[in-house]
Formats: structure tokens, C-alpha cells, sequence
């Protein structure tokens, strides 16, 4: 699959994605302080999942009706960067299929995806 991951992703997320084979364009690594904007239609442009955890992403794709490819949100704050990058890792494995289009919430033994509606 392919990736754009904000820059307040965890690096070990990227890696991992990496490691797994996945194409994962990190904006810490070129682009940082990117407006979300132009991050989301980057992706979108891409049709790349765009990995973050910044909640503005799900105002801009709910409220403002953005195009995304996909957006997963990641709600980890409280685990180490290793369990992160695996259970993201996990996600994506077990969930392939239904992360593409979706609005996805990974939470500490909670996963949401929903599928959006577009305007």
C-alpha cells in the first residue's frame, strides 16, 4: 500500500510501514510545517492512505468535504513508539481492504473505520 504520514507521526510507524513493504512518503523528512491542506490533497493526488494524528485531517475531510484516498488517525499517545509502529502495523495487515476511502481511528484496543459519503 501506499502512505503519506504527517510529520507528528512516529518515525517507528514509518519504519515499520517501510520494513513491511509499504511506500511511505514521511513530511518530516522533506516537507515539514506542509499545511494539512496540502497534505491531504497530496495524498488524495497520490491515492495514498495519509497516516496522521492530528484530528484537523477529520475537519477537513467531514466538515469541509475534502477528497482523501483514506485517513487514518491515530489515537496512541499513552503507548511507547515500538507498540505504536506495531499496532499500526497490525491495522493495516488485518484491515487492508477496508482502509481505502475510509476514515480510520486506531485507539488502544479500538479500531473504527468508516467509510465516507461524499458530498
Amino acid at each position: 500500500m501506499n502512505f503519506i504520514a504527517d510529520e507528528g507521526v512516529d518515525m517507528d510507524i514509518v519504519l515499520q510501514l517501510r520494513k513491511d513493504g509499504h511506500d511511505v512518503i514521511y513530511i518530516a523528512e522533506f516537507a515539514g510545517g506542509t499545511d494539512d491542506e496540502i497534505i491531504l490533497e497530496m495524498a488524495f493526488v497520490e491515492n495514498r492512505l495519509l497516516i496522521t494524528r492530528d484530528k484537523d485531517f477529520g475537519e477537513l475531510a467531514y466538515r469541509d468535504g475534502r477528497a482523501h484516498a483514506g485517513i487514518i488517525l491515530n489515537r496512541l499517545h499513552e503507548l511507547h513508539s515500538e507498540a505504536k509502529a506495531k499496532l499500526v502495523s497490525d491495522v493495516v495487515r488485518s484491515y487492508a481492504g477496508e482502509l481505502e476511502g475510509a476514515f480510520t481511528v486506531i485507539q488502544p484496543g479500538k479500531i473504527r473505520i468508516r467509510k465516507m459519503q461524499p458530498k
